[in-house]
């Protein structure tokens, strides 16, 4: 089959790669109309390779994908009780990320799909995060505000269908996940740090350290300045071994600026649904004020599942079941890119899924 040729055919199961940055996935979605079923996913971490350098290290973890990545295909493929020969198309996280790791799973996605005779399409890992939201979920009334909350991402999106989605607000900095990182860092809580500080707010007093909320027009987020009152607090006697109720008061102003502009692009775009992903999507109190935030307007609300938060195939077999569903499908030559398709600079414009 030419990759450049469209393809109308009906299709049931979709194998999805994730390699976007230090965690080697595959899954396998099946699509009957627009509803999405995970069958199977497959995840190889590799916390315990970084964990020293507080941090990924780019080279150490496109080696590790190489070593990973077809055992997880085989895993995943193993779990959901089908052969690769049972699969109707592959779909691999092609943008944003460590372009080494990109590349792995992007030339084997390819070559098994060349090999098998199937569609190939590529998938960028930011819608990804809003379609994690859909896996083994009821259908959802369009349009929505998507909001994907991440280490590298913090943006608002108008979804008039999950194919088809708008930019409407983003962080002119920091992104949550890298704020709360840092915050974690500051604290000496070690890697990975959202979750350390995430579980060290539940028992805190958030309201003992007062910080800023950057308050910007047009939906847009910045968590610098909140960071480095942060710092600077930690420096303070007066908190001095106050751990938990720094950590707490920290997560409550991250959340606070998330949540307010939030609930005001729903109300602007008077959208029925919102759809909630990526990393930071699995903090407990994001999750909470989202959830409140919707009950409050009658809107609808799909938080991606937690094992659905962080990097994981699911979502990409989903947005790429959804593709190729749609009759749509990649060449061999795309490429892998560094930066998503919807980036801050593309506002406005409305943007496919590929």
């Amino acid at each position: 089959m030419n990759g450049d040729t469209l393809t109308h055919m009906a299709v049931r199961i979709i194998l999805g790669i994730e390699s976007s940055c230090d965690e080697t996935s595959a899954a396998i979605v099946s699509i009957d109309g627009d509803q999405l079923r995970v069958l199977s996913c497959r995840t190889a971490g590799q916390d315990d390779l970084h964990a020293e350098y507080r941090g990924v290290v780019p080279e150490i973890a496109s080696r590790a994908h190489l070593d990973r990545i077809i055992p997880v295909v085989r895993g995943a493929c193993a779990e959901a009780g089908i052969t690769l020969k049972e699969i109707n198309g592959v779909a691999a996280g092609n943008r944003p990320g460590l372009i080494g790791s990109l590349l792995v799973g992007t030339s084997t996605a390819k070559a098994l799909a060349w090999s098998l005779d199937i569609p190939f399409v590529g998938v960028d890992h930011v819608i990804a995060h809003l379609v994690a939201g859909l896996l083994d979920q009821p259908p959802l009334q369009w349009p929505a505000i998507g909001l994907v909350a991440s280490g590298g991402h913090t943006s608002l999106f108008l979804m008039r269908s999950p194919m088809e989605v708008q930019l409407i607000g983003a962080t002119i900095d920091d992104a949550a996940g890298e704020a709360f990182d840092k915050a974690a860092s500051i604290l000496e809580l070690g890697y990975p740090g959202g979750a350390k500080l995430d579980a060290l707010a539940e028992s805190g007093d958030a309201s003992i350290v007062p910080l800023p909320m950057t308050r910007l027009k047009g939906g847009d987020f910045s968590f610098s300045g909140i960071k480095t009152a942060f710092a600077l607090a930690t420096r303070d006697p007066r908190y001095a071994g106050r751990s938990a109720d720094l950590a707490a008061s920290f997560r409550k102003v991250v959340v606070a600026q998330i949540t307010r502009n939030l609930a005001l692009a729903l109300e602007e775009h008077a959208a029925p649904s919102c759809l909630v992903g990526g990393g930071v999507a699995a903090n407990a109190l994001l999750r909470r004020e989202v959830a409140s935030v919707c009950t409050e307007r009658g809107v609808s609300l799909r938080v991606a599942e937690l094992r659905w938060c962080t990097d994981n195939a699911a979502m990409i077999a989903g947005a790429g079941a959804l593709r190729i569903a749609h009759g749509e499908c990649d060449g061999w030559d795309l490429v892998a890119h560094p930066l998503s398709e919807l980036a801050r600079g593309d506002r406005g414009a409305r943007r496919r899924t590929s």
